[in-house]
């Protein structure tokens, strides 16, 4: 969600007296360094606009200034209902293309005071860090393709831009990635339905894209009570299209995967196969009435031991203009305890690979608690897959409720033992999460396919 965003710790001293000249500036080098992706091209190379929003931090204050955000936390914040009446109707929308939102941030890691909260102990970038950036980048690229021409010259943009989901983020070359040299974000508005868009991200870093990422956005009014129109997208030439075409085969597949997720319908018969499979593996073992010494089949775990958790308390600078908890830190929390559950199970440090199906289910208040446990539902060799449930606690009357669910596949240096479920909710959850590792791993085999045939058409 649009987060409302604090002063950052560490300002460019020249940035505040030559802001245009330094954008232009570290823009210029920053697109002239980078021209490839990955394997040989991709549509990023295609659709670039050569547009720069200058670093990380000036998409802040960008995102800040168009919506009217004042200083300073107010534990009512400011009433924007006066904005409603500027709320246009879909048909006072132009269409845009692909390219008018295409722009690139940078975050400039070289600089010590911005690389100290992107390091880890390691050397290696915290993951989480950038999934929240990507979450910011995402509703700045929604700021640059909604276009209200006749809203007038000064009044605040009257729309909110909210994570709906993260369908996607596909990380390469991740051992690769370093907290040393400057990123790139880079990415633009691939699909929009009334209210709704998909924005698809880059990652990049010396010449090499490392992660590609997609997220919905949803549109909503000034006062987040309702929907809001959003200008329709009509690609521009033949390169464009094909994105959108891509866009729209994706946006069905999302259909069809939610209407047919373990979670929600009754299990196939191939997985009912699997859940008698596993119980005669485990002896009908119920961990919720086991005794304390049954063991697992050799070389194997308990899902019900295979978990870590942690609870959180949220504070005023992480929240957004309706002191709401904004969606980047919270997937930051989640990936981080994800981290963590995983570097146990495995004995090691492994890395993350992918990230799946990011799901928001409703807003946490800024005064809530954030409960996040990182549960293992599903091995394979060296991979790890892992169900991360997010849970708000109303500061005032600790009513609970699941705000998100995120599966995350990590690798690790070595084969890990097998976990196996015991009770039928985590059969459950052990299907969806070979599901969910699988359609990652196909993700990647499809993308290697594409790059593999660009290089041989190139030679």
């Amino acid at each position: 969600m649009a987060p409302l965003l604090s002063q950052p710790r560490f300002e460019f001293g020249v940035h505040r007296i030559l802001n245009p000249f330094f954008k232009a500036s570290i823009c210029h080098f920053h697109q002239s360094a980078f021209r490839c992706g990955w394997g040989v091209s991709c549509d990023l190379d295609e659709l670039e606009s050569g547009h720069c929003s200058g670093t990380m931090s000036d998409v802040k204050k960008d995102i800040n200034q168009r919506i009217g955000l004042e200083p300073g936390y107010h534990s009512i914040p400011k009433c924007r209902a006066s904005l409603l009446k500027y709320q246009p109707e879909q048909n006072d929308l132009p269409k845009r293309s692909l390219m008018d939102s295409f722009t690139t941030a940078v975050l400039p890691l070289t600089l010590i005071p911005v690389q100290e909260s992107y390091v880890n102990h390691l050397g290696q970038v915290r993951m989480g860090r950038l999934m929240e950036d990507l979450d910011l980048f995402a509703v700045w690229i929604c700021h640059r393709h909604v276009n209200l021409p006749k809203l007038p010259k000064g009044i605040p943009l009257p729309y909110v831009f909210v994570t709906l989901l993260v369908d996607s983020v596909d990380f390469e070359n991740e051992r690769g990635l370093t907290a040393h040299e400057d990123m790139d974000f880079c990415g633009h508005v691939s699909w929009t339905g009334r209210s709704s868009m998909e924005i698809t991200m880059y990652i990049r870093q010396q010449s090499i894209i490392f992660a590609k990422a997609i997220f919905m956005m949803v549109a909503r009014n000034a006062t987040n009570t309702g929907p809001a129109p959003v200008n329709a997208l009509q690609p521009a030439n033949e390169k464009e299209q094909r994105c959108y075409e891509n866009s729209i085969e994706r946006h069905k597949r999302r259909m069809a995967k939610q209407s047919k997720s373990v979670l929600n319908v009754r299990p196939t018969k191939d997985d009912e196969k699997l859940m008698y499979e596993i119980f005669k593996r485990t002896k009908g073992t119920d961990i919720s009435i086991r005794d304390a010494s049954e063991l697992p089949p050799p070389n194997c775990r308990w899902m019900s031991d295979s978990f870590q958790t942690t609870i959180l308390h949220a504070f005023p600078d992480n929240r957004n203009s309706h002191n709401h908890i904004f969606g980047g830190f919270v997937m930051r929390q989640a990936v981080e305890i994800s981290f963590i559950a995983a570097c146990i199970y495995a004995g090691g440090r492994p890395l993350l690979t992918g990230i799946m199906d990011v799901a928001f289910y409703g807003p946490l208040k800024v005064n809530s608690f954030l409960k996040l446990t990182a549960y293992i539902v599903y091995t394979h060799k060296e991979y790890i897959q892992l169900l991360t449930i997010v849970q708000g606690f109303d500061g005032t009357n600790m009513e609970k409720t699941t705000t998100n669910m995120l599966h995350m596949t990590y690798k690790a240096k070595v084969p890990v033992k097998e976990v196996l479920p015991a009770t039928y909710q985590e059969t459950l959850w052990h299907i969806n999460g070979r599901n969910k590792f699988r359609a990652i791993q196909l993700l990647k085999i499809k993308r290697r396919k594409i790059n593999n045939n660009n290089l041989s058409k190139q030679k």
